[in-house]
């Protein structure tokens, strides 16, 4: 589900770029079990008095995601709502073997696919510029990659094709792009080169601590990561700094990146990013000075009081 004023605030995304995501953070799901998406059912409850401009920018977003993961609408059930928007995305995939979150064993590694933290910063951007933002991946012109590394073309949108001179504090466009792009139309990692050696696996959408303490609490194990091997971009660094942030912070508890993060055999041979390993009990990090220090499961929880 995505609920206006709780995942998603219409001053910072436009419909093209919700309807692109809703189908992308579903499909994150069916890839963190080693499937491949097949299926959407839409359930969508549109404001009273919502825009046809809009509607057919939302639904243009969808169509491209749908396209890009290779999966089909088969059905779901529209309404209107009082005041907020609410969207909802069933997705059924298929798979020969699943991979759980209850697979990892004592001794295994931790591996991530990618760079963490750049969607919670690319967010506190938005936050600060306080509007929509048009991206370069244009939806009559540009090309989608998708999860086979193809390109695929778009339909029509509501995103123009903008070559911004914005700057923010001393920032390039060509530096900010990436990370607004990483929260506004995150890409669902394909798990098919890890499926393989995977022993448990999850997607990071809420955090690392709190997704990995999920994985470690489902496999009745415990975790030592390290400080200095989680994944942080250059980009990232720089933009959370200047917004007097902390890159390693947004790593480990900035959620919506949608990598892959997994448990494999040390036999394994393989080609992700290697963050600490599967130990008996406790969750604990190593900083870049050798000291071991508890983390607890820090992270986006909807029910926190």
């Amino acid at each position: 589900m995505m609920i206006e004023r709780v995942h998603f605030d219409l001053h910072f995304v436009t419909p093209w770029q919700l309807g692109f995501k809703l189908i992308s953070v579903n499909v994150s799901d069916i890839y963190a079990m080693g499937g491949r998406p097949a299926y959407a059912l839409l359930d969508i409850a549109l404001a009273s008095g919502a825009q046809e401009d809009f509607t057919e920018d939302l639904f243009d977003g969808i169509q491209c995601a749908l396209k890009t993961y290779r999966t089909v609408l088969i059905g779901g059930d529209l309404s209107t709502s009082k005041k907020d928007l609410s969207l909802s995305a069933t997705l059924i995939g298929y798979t020969k073997k699943q991979i759980l979150r209850s697979g990892a064993r004592v001794g295994d590694r931790i591996y991530v696919t990618g760079h963490l933290g750049e969607s919670a910063c690319g967010l506190e951007m938005l936050k600060k510029i306080k509007m929509t933002v048009s991206l370069r991946r244009e939806p009559r012109s540009a090309k989608l990659k998708n999860d086979a590394g193809k390109a695929k073309n778009c339909g029509r949108g509501s995103m123009g094709d903008i070559r911004s001179q914005m700057s923010f504090k001393g920032l390039s466009w060509k530096a900010i792009e990436p990370l607004l792009r990483r929260h506004l139309m995150p890409m669902a990692r394909n798990p098919r080169e890890y499926a393989r050696s995977a022993t448990a696996m999850i997607d990071v959408s809420d955090g690392l601590l709190i997704d990995l303490s999920r994985l470690c609490n489902a496999s009745k194990v415990g975790a030592r990561i390290y400080e200095e091997e989680i994944p942080v971009s250059a980009g990232m660094k720089e933009a959370a700094r200047s917004l007097g942030l902390s890159p390693l912070r947004l790593a480990l508890t900035g959620g919506e990146d949608y990598e892959l993060l997994f448990t494999a055999s040390p036999k394994k041979r393989v080609r992700a990013i290697y963050i600490g390993d599967v130990v008996k009990s406790g969750m604990t990090i190593v900083d870049s000075k050798g000291v071991e220090k508890t983390f607890s499961a820090e992270g986006y929880q909807h029910f926190k009081r």
